[in-house]
């Protein structure tokens, strides 16, 4: 058995939780900061900016040589990124993807994938060099223009950021998640961005709603549809966060006789278009698209997938709409533009904050490029007074050379010369001799310092910085603008889709069928084919009773409303069937233990509703407010610690009548209750002992009328007159004849009494 080893002198403890709260952080600030977000000033991370700089010191500039990208990675890991070769390549592919970067940086030759999926080819078969986005990126770089670090072993030198004369960030856009914090940013046209970083310069308290008039929206490589409306868009674009609906774009082409065929002619952004066959092969094989009777692809270089109608007389927005429902033909992209700021800081921008920081690190680009151009100015003048002074002295600065044992000395003291002019002086070569001559000194000397006044000029006024920064936008955008084969827009932009439409392809989908809704008192829901009028022949399980029994389609959706105020909404085609008890609601919804459902009926566009709490608070909501998307539901009637919703009626009418446990009438004019789309509401009727046990919105001119047995019966409203009085007044017993039990509620559903 060894013996356990001594710890170093230098040893200390500490406590577990807190050596894994420090290495995890050190962890998680290291993927936030190094390898998932991208910088703010180039739209970069670390492994693509070391990638373009490697492939600068290896020359791969446009115009240059195509060399292999094995060579480009193992630069790249040797000298600045070591970690996984294949990691690297796949972010060098990426780069030269065209159907992934709206403005690739990378010229690839070689297979480096496409948009079915397939991979690229090994590293050792492609080759690559920059484009001419990627020069203009880099543009400025031995100027010293942007700081440089150590690389990770001490030998080399790495820029921290490009200089980035092309707005990258937003161009190319960036995904990425990190540890507890994630980035999307989808692709824009260069061209707009440009445009609206001018206007910016023009009017630096421009609003994000202004800068959308240049910005339309993303604009992605491989085209498609927006069908965002614009106020959608501009919310995502002030806060940094939303997210943007995608279509394929198509077309219609007849086929003769009536017939037609539609053609997808562009994919939604990173969807592969191999996988979306398979998946609606399987869609079709489960006859979830009866609208789509085939689909084939006849691509060659460009997409050309072709949907075939079940018949002739299927509607292609029809047909379309079905397939944007259940299959990547509609995409949603996410925007979230949470980016490294200059000091590293990861922040959530806005379309403005974004491009004023782009311009910002221009500006101090500008400025450092400007200063070492003073610099290397400064330098030559100096040098070029030294040439003056020994042509002007030419024989004695021969004599001094040649018979002197330190001549360097020897000039700065015979002719005042600095150390810079005495050394250029020494490494003259004999041959430039001739070429100093006074006139062209002279010449270069007053260039220089007129150049120098300039620029010296243009330090002090952050105007002409500014006015020299838009000429150099205006140049790129040239470059990139709507009239160039690159920069033209290639996402439309569209209204979104009309409801009439999609609602008829969810109807097509679906064979609308009459079907009678069951559920149980213990929750247990299914569909009877038909309408029912009789259920008491249907069978419950065991110690259950039969609770609601409504009238619907197939088509319809059903909405239920619980005891914990939430709203549920289930498709009445996926229902279980008949056979055998159904299944418990809370198996398709997220109703908790305890919770049990207090009204269920059929959707109705523009219909209002009335709920209310066991103590006796509601409010009217309009049922197009209630309809929930998830399973969990959506929250309207808030309650307070011990309260539960127990009453949701059709707020059809101009009064309401409660009647509380203590079986004492209230009756009301319904607009003294406030209408909503969520909250606790207003007290109804004031409780000694007891709550709220019948609820009723009626038209008191009607009467109020209630069924009795097979028939119906009535009370008028001057018979009402002395229960009549305002909200939260406590009431009085009924009039002889008002009903003991069964207020009709919603659609056959009802609210017992006792």
């Amino acid at each position: 058995m060894s013996k356990p080893t001594t710890p170093p002198d230098n040893a200390r403890p500490i406590a577990l939780r807190e050596a894994l709260e420090e290495r995890y952080l050190a962890y998680a600030l290291s993927t936030i900061t190094q390898r998932a977000l991208p910088d703010v000033r180039d739209g970069l991370k670390p492994v693509q900016r070391r990638l373009l700089f490697a492939m600068r010191q290896l020359k791969l500039d446009p115009g240059s040589g195509f060399k292999k990208c094995a060579r480009v990675v193992g630069d790249v890991i040797g000298r600045y990124h070591p970690h996984g070769d294949q990691s690297i390549y796949d972010a060098l592919v990426r780069l030269a993807q065209e159907f992934a970067q709206r403005y690739p940086m990378v010229e690839g030759q070689g297979n480096f994938g496409n948009i079915d999926g397939d991979n690229a080819a090994a590293m050792r078969y492609t080759e690559a060099r920059m484009t001419e986005v990627a020069r203009l990126v880099l543009d400025g770089l031995d100027e010293d223009t942007v700081d440089f670090r150590d690389t990770y072993d001490g030998e080399d030198k790495e820029p921290i950021v490009l200089p980035a004369a092309f707005p990258n960030l937003l161009a190319n856009g960036s995904t990425g998640i990190a540890v507890g914090m994630a980035t999307s940013i989808p692709p824009h046209n260069a061209a707009e961005l440009l445009d609206a970083s001018l206007h910016l310069i023009k009017q630096p308290n421009a609003r994000d709603e202004t800068l959308l008039k240049f910005v339309q929206g993303p604009d992605f490589p491989t085209g498609g549809v927006l069908i965002d409306g614009a106020e959608s868009i501009a919310e995502a674009y002030r806060t940094g966060r939303g997210g943007f609906r995608l279509r394929a774009r198509w077309e219609r082409e007849d086929t003769g006789r009536g017939g037609y065929q539609v053609v997808v002619t562009e994919m939604p952004y990173q969807v592969q278009k191999a996988r979306l066959i398979e998946r609606v092969a399987d869609l079709l094989q489960l006859k979830k698209l009866p609208l789509l009777g085939d689909i084939r692809d006849e691509s060659a270089e460009d997409v050309r997938l072709v949907l075939e109608p079940k018949t002739r007389t299927i509607e292609p927005e029809v047909l379309m709409e079905s397939l944007f429902r259940l299959t990547d033909l509609e995409v949603r992209i996410p925007l979230n533009m949470n980016v490294l700021m200059a000091n590293q800081v990861p922040r959530v921008l806005s379309l403005k904050q974004v491009l004023q920081a782009f311009l910002e690190h221009r500006q101090v680009v500008l400025r450092r490029r400007t200063e070492f151009r003073l610099g290397k100015i400064a330098h030559r003048l100096e040098v070029l007074e030294g040439y003056l002074a020994a042509y002007l002295n030419l024989d004695e600065v021969i004599r001094i050379i040649r018979e002197e044992d330190e001549p360097k000395k020897d000039l700065i003291k015979a002719f005042k010369l600095t150390d810079v002019q005495a050394e250029a002086i020494l490494n003259m070569r004999l041959r430039s001799l001739r070429k100093l001559e006074e006139m062209e000194i002279r010449g270069e000397h007053k260039e220089l310092t007129a150049e120098a006044k300039t620029l010296n000029a243009l330090m002090k006024s952050d105007d002409k910085q500014w006015a020299h920064i838009s000429e150099e936008l205006k140049e790129v955008r040239a470059a990139f603008g709507p009239k160039t084969a690159i920069g033209r827009r290639r996402t439309l932009l569209a209204d979104a889709p009309d409801v009439d439409v999609a609602a008829a392809a969810v109807e097509e989908m679906i064979a609308k069928e009459p079907i009678t809704v069951i559920c149980s008192e213990g929750g247990w829901i299914r569909s009877m084919r038909g309408h029912m009028d009789d259920t008491s022949g249907i069978k419950f399980k065991t110690g259950d009773d039969p609770r609601f029994a409504v009238h619907a389609q197939t088509t319809d959706k059903i909405v239920l409303f619980a005891t914990n105020g939430r709203f549920y909404t289930l498709d009445a085609a996926k229902l279980p069937g008949g056979r055998g008890f159904g299944e418990p609601v809370s198996v398709m919804l997220d109703l908790g233990d305890g919770e049990s459902i207090v009204s269920l009926f059929v959707y109705q566009q523009g219909r209002s509703l009335l709920v209310a709490s066991q103590t006796g608070y509601g409010f009217v909501v309009d049922e197009d407010d209630v309809i929930a998307m998830t399973r969990k539901g959506k929250q309207v009637l808030n309650l307070a610690g011990g309260d539960e919703a127990h009453t949701c009626v059709i707020a059809d009418g101009d009064t309401l009548a409660v009647m509380g446990d203590n079986r004492k009438l209230l009756v009301f004019p319904l607009d003294q209750v406030n209408r909503m789309a969520r909250g606790r509401g207003v007290r109804l009727q004031k409780y000694k002992d007891g709550g709220l046990r019948q609820a009723k919105v009626f038209t008191l001119k009607e009467g109020f009328r209630w069924r009795d047995g097979g028939g119906q019966k009535q009370i008028d409203a001057k018979a009402l007159k002395d229960w009549r009085g305002d909200r939260a007044q406590a009431g009085r017993l009924p009039p002889a004849g008002f009903p003991k039990r069964d207020w009709i509620v919603l659609d056959g559903s009802v609210q017992k009494d006792g």
